[in-house]
């Protein structure tokens, strides 16, 4: 088991699908915004609800590296994490990572249309 929390937005629910995805498929602990401790919120960004978090006893992945690693943990794709090691070696990947994140977040509620999961249902 790890102490490691993935932190999303809990009134999305295209995010909520995802968490509930990360849930099943990893051992991460998974926290919406509405139920951040105060713990999580020190060492969360100040602007914390702008994207999902992963937090780890090392480090805060914040939106694209956040979603990176929780897919790493999921194993997806299979190998995922020599993928991410491959591709960490260049030097534009980080900003395409980013960029790729914010596309995909920025289109959540045209997203949420195919892949949802409302609050009520969990």
């Amino acid at each position: 088991m790890t102490d490691d929390v993935f932190v999303y937005d809990d009134d999305c629910g295209f995010c909520t699908w995802w968490a509930d995805f990360f849930a099943q498929r990893t051992d991460l602990e998974i926290v919406g915004f509405a139920e951040l401790t105060d713990e999580h919120l020190k060492r969360l960004p100040e602007e914390y609800e702008s994207c999902s978090h992963l937090l780890t006893d090392r480090t805060v992945y914040s939106c694209g590296a956040a979603i990176e690693q929780a897919l790493v943990r999921a194993d997806l794709p299979p190998g995922s994490k020599q993928i991410v090691d491959f591709l960490g070696q260049f030097e534009d990947y980080n900003r395409f990572r980013e960029r790729a994140y914010r596309e995909l977040a920025d289109r959540r509620g045209l997203w949420g249309q195919f892949v949802s999961k409302d609050r009520l249902d969990r």
